[in-house]
């Protein structure tokens, strides 16, 4: 189009047109990294701009301006900050993990500091670098004009690694982006090598050798299958932690420090999100968060609360903060420079052999054109000596250089590149040494052509060049991973994860009022003593069960109708020591007349029980295995069918090889083998456990695992002994069974019996009117089987024992 000329053109199509011209700009000339060596043209510029003028590993260092100067005046015709910034973040060991240029002064931090001005700060290249551009001089790579046509610069570097995957890349182009993560440059090379030998190897084959990513800042990785997957596809997230420590001070408090971070996470912009999280309470429990990072590395100390529960505020930093991050893997490069596609792992491994074999193949080439051209002129050298008189007769003939030339060329048969070495020849060279030297190189260079043709018909041969140079790379460079990667995944955080795990009370009351509490809430007190008010109860309610709990652990509530629910410990409101609590009914769907007969406390991830037994007043006992409870809905399922009258009272765990116990209000009980019991369905009905008077019901079953523990036996009017279990012989079930008590009006019924696991609990008492007494279990005397025991807790007039518990 003529300099002045209108032409009218749709607008529609100019603007394709234009912005597919500066889509395609950005895409390739800018934002997106290649294939072959890893670079966007402004990184590969800088690199190029400083091995050309001499600014080595070995030599002095020189000024970032110089550089940038350097690089914006021969290849690089846009902003000085633009490039300044390529330069600061390849010599930055927080954001490459293998930097590769030097850097002299500030060049950044991983608080986010920018660096110094360009004029303060000095540079030179690593060796890691130069090794991006050996044999560059040999015609290995393609070379373009620059931006003016005034020289030429390479359109891609040699790479003798695999730099891409090395050190990664970030970008965004017009309408995508690149997001390449950095790896352990041992791991990335194996994996190479392995492909070489192997070519049909598949992604999940080389990750064998390739881990997971491998940051600058340490840190922990999760889930392998998620990091083979974003491998396999090209896309995806992998999940990466910091790296902390949870120790206890001198001073009896807990301290959290971290020591890595996450990729790419800005530490000071961290800490500030720790303070305005601990300022706002959504995080409770800490004193005070320092910053000791040093020139020994990254250190954040996060001094805690007494009463803080360590795991919980970290878990709560995992979820709220930076210290748990997700990286989006997106392996996006240009492929022959031109062509954006998303690789996969082992398409990027690809790749770059494909252009290590183009870039050996030239080299190979290249030697052999300079090694034929050597021999050339030592073969007319050697000529030359045979013929040493005759050659310098000649010469001395000759009216000009160029008649010499001439006349040697057609005496002696020889060529012009020939001819002119041996008019170069200095006379020192005549001497027998240096003609010995002649000769010698000469079988040299034979012997170098001879090997680089072969070397050159043979794919074989260049591959173990290739493999060579990698396990040299290797052996130099290489160095230890420093992320960690963990096969599992880490999930989502739930609810649970940011729960302090910690004993708690659970009380249930006859009214059906639920609350969770600290047994450290009760002081222990001596045999016989009165108690302490446990908790503020209606007057027609009372405490019916107190249970012993981790607030972790998953609470399953038996009732009367058989039917059973589940909840989290956690999940039931906590209340003070005198608090009623909140009404189970909003908890649970409970029926209109159905009520908790029975609690239990299950830890899934401890419980090694495989059974559940459960018994009725009636004396029905019935063991089902624990997996039929897997999944118990909110509104609840069948646990045992009932007769007609009967109730669900009771309900333990069991391993299926354990004793059980029933005791009877009246004083009997009966002690059996569980294997007399065969394991039903959830729809089945039992089967008769112990035989009963008209006017008795099961107070109380226990499943014995131990032959040597004891039964604690409580009655109404606060009287309570314990008995060994050794005077309870084992009988068949669904007879009538052996005294246990003595029951009296004085003692009144028993309420409750249980087994006391260790002699060093505690045991807590507590009313229908919500008295409560904690006492040591070495306060309660070991009695016989027929005696009434002493008294364990004075009660009100009208007051009876409600539930106990041990702790």
């Amino acid at each position: 189009m003529e300099i002045g000329r209108i032409e009218k053109r749709e607008i529609i199509e100019e603007l394709k047109d234009s912005y597919l011209d500066y889509a395609m700009s950005v895409i390739i000339a800018r934002a997106l990294p290649d294939a072959r060596d890893g670079f966007k043209p402004v990184h590969r510029r800088v690199l190029y701009a400083m091995w050309d003028t001499g600014v080595s590993a070995t030599a002095k260092f020189r000024k970032s301006a110089y550089v940038v100067g350097e690089v914006l005046g021969k290849y690089h015709p846009h902003g000085d900050v633009a490039v300044y910034d390529a330069l600061a973040r390849m010599a930055q060991n927080f954001s490459l993990r293998y930097p590769l240029i030097n850097g002299q002064g500030n060049f950044g931090s991983i608080d986010g500091d920018s660096p110094a001005a360009m004029r303060y700060t000095e540079c030179r290249l690593t060796h890691l670098a130069e090794e991006m551009m050996v044999d560059i001089d040999k015609e290995t790579v393609d070379w373009v004009d620059n931006y003016d046509g005034t020289r030429k610069e390479p359109a891609v570097l040699p790479a003798k690694f695999p730099q891409l995957l090395v050190n990664g890349a970030m970008g965004i182009a017009v309408g995508m982006a690149t997001n390449i993560p950095p790896h352990n440059l041992k791991e990335v090379i194996e994996a190479t090598i392995h492909l070489i030998h192997n070519p049909e190897a598949s992604t999940e084959d080389l990750c064998q050798f390739v881990q997971g990513p491998d940051f600058p800042t340490g840190g922990i990785i999760y889930d392998k299958k998620a990091i083979l997957s974003a491998y396999s596809l090209g896309k995806g997230a992998i999940v990466s932690r910091a790296k902390t420590e949870i120790a206890e001070t001198k001073k009896n408090f807990f301290q959290i420090t971290v020591t890595e971070i996450p990729y790419q996470v800005n530490k000071s912009a961290l800490l500030e999100k720790m303070a305005d999280l601990v300022k706002e309470k959504k995080i409770e429990g800490i004193k005070d968060i320092r910053d000791e990072s040093d020139k020994e590395g990254l250190r954040i100390v996060i001094d805690l609360k007494g009463d803080a529960s360590p795991q919980k505020i970290l878990n709560q930093l995992f979820k709220l903060t930076d210290l748990q991050k997700s990286f989006h893997v997106n392996m996006l490069a240009l492929v022959d420079g031109l062509q954006p596609q998303v690789l996969s792992l082992k398409g990027l491994l690809e790749q770059y052999l494909i252009h290590r074999y183009n870039v050996v193949t030239k080299r190979a080439k290249f030697d052999l054109k300079k090694a034929k051209e050597r021999a050339h002129i030592l073969e007319g050298l050697k000529k030359a000596l045979d013929h040493i008189d005759q050659i310098i007769s000649t010469i001395r003939k000759s009216d000009s250089k160029e008649d010499a030339k001439n006349n040697l060329m057609k005496k002696f048969k020889l060529t012009e590149i020939q001819s002119l070495a041996i008019l170069a020849l200095p006379l020192a060279s005549l001497a027998k040494l240096e003609r010995h030297k002649i000769e010698d190189e000469l079988k040299e260079k034979h012997a170098l052509i001879k090997e680089l043709e072969a070397t050159l018909k043979s794919p074989k041969k260049l591959q173990k060049i290739i493999e060579n140079e990698l396990i040299a790379m290797k052996e130099k460079y290489g160095d230890e991973r420093r992320t960690k990667v963990f096969k599992g995944p880490i999930g989502e955080f739930s609810e649970e994860d940011l729960i302090a795990e910690e004993e708690s009370i659970i009380t249930l009351t006859e009214g059906g009022y639920i609350k969770r509490i600290s047994p450290k809430t009760y002081r222990s007190q001596h045999r016989g003593g009165k108690g302490i008010t446990g908790m503020t109860t209606r007057e027609e309610d009372a405490v019916k069960y107190f249970l012993s709990s981790s607030t972790h652990d998953s609470i399953l509530f038996f009732t009367n109708s058989g039917r059973v629910f589940q909840t989290k410990a956690y999940e039931i409101p906590s209340g003070s020591r005198v608090a009623r609590g909140q009404a189970v009914v909003n908890m649970l769907q409970l029926g209109p007349s159905e009520r908790v007969t029975a609690m239990l406390s299950v830890n899934t991830k401890k419980e090694k029980a495989g059974y559940l037994v459960m018994a009725t007043q009636s004396g029905i006992i019935k063991k089902t295995s624990l997996t039929e409870l897997e999944n118990v809905r909110r509104s609840g399922l069948i646990a045992i069918k009932l007769d007609k009258g009967d109730q669900l009272g009771w309900a333990d765990l069991s391993s299926g090889k354990d004793e059980i116990i029933l005791v009877g209000q009246g004083g009997q009980a009966i002690r059996f083998k569980e294997k007399d019991v065969r394991p039903m369905g959830r729809g089945a009905a039992g089967v008769r456990g112990i035989r009963l008077k008209k006017s008795d019901l099961v107070i109380g079953m226990q499943i014995i695992s131990d032959q040597n523990l004891k039964l604690l036996v409580i009655t109404e009017n606060g009287f309570g002994k314990a008995t060994s279990l050794k005077q309870f012989k084992v009988q068949k079930r669904g007879g009538s069974g052996l005294k246990a008590a003595k029951v009296t009006s004085k003692t009144g019924a028993i309420v409750t019996a249980r087994l006391l696991r260790a002699e060093d609990e505690d045991l807590i008492v507590i009313s229908n009117k919500g008295q409560v007494i904690r006492l040591s279990l070495k306060d309660v005397p070991a009695l016989g089987r027929a005696t009434q025991g002493v008294r364990i807790m004075k009660l009100e007039v009208k007051d009876k024992v409600a539930s106990i518990t041990c702790v």
